[in-house]
């Protein structure tokens, strides 16, 4: 775990690849039956065989995102400093199957010192890559960020 980043930390040298994390067939389940996407597509184990390209269940992008955040929040670097996720642009790039390894590499792409004075807006720029480096999501978050000193 990294330690927590205040808005002055993050310059064009930050670069963070998080730990890693496999998606489970319970992962794809439970997620779509709590957000209600329980459709043929993600449950259906003949139905995704016979008539998706994919021959084997997948996860719902949404999901990819949330885990990719997940990984995120637990490297620590936003521990005390992060006031809210603001929003987010993304680009689904590949399938994501049960088995896959997830890891979400993080790079700076701006920040804008707040008017206030005491948090601005960062923005990453995220790739999440399974086990072979293939990129299944690419997303920019911007956060607002307290800046040192402040509560």
């Amino acid at each position: 775990m990294r330690a927590s980043l205040h808005f002055e930390d993050y310059g064009a040298d930050f670069a963070l690849d998080t730990l890693r994390r496999t998606v489970t067939e319970f992962d794809i389940m439970q997620f779509v039956t709590l957000a209600g996407m329980n459709e043929a597509l993600f449950m259906d184990e003949p139905y995704i065989r016979e008539h998706t390209g994919f021959g084997r269940r997948i996860a719902p992008g949404a999901l990819v995102f949330s885990l990719a955040e997940g990984l995120i929040i637990q490297s620590g670097i936003l521990k005390d400093t992060a006031i809210a996720f603001l929003s987010s642009e993304m680009s689904m790039k590949g399938p994501v199957f049960v088995g896959d390894t997830l890891v979400n590499q993080a790079r700076f792409e701006g920040k804008k010192l707040a008017s206030r004075g005491d948090r601005g807006v960062v923005t990453t720029r995220h790739s999440v890559l399974q086990q072979d480096g293939e990129p299944v999501l690419e997303y920019s978050a911007a956060r607002l960020i307290r800046c040192r000193g402040s509560r």
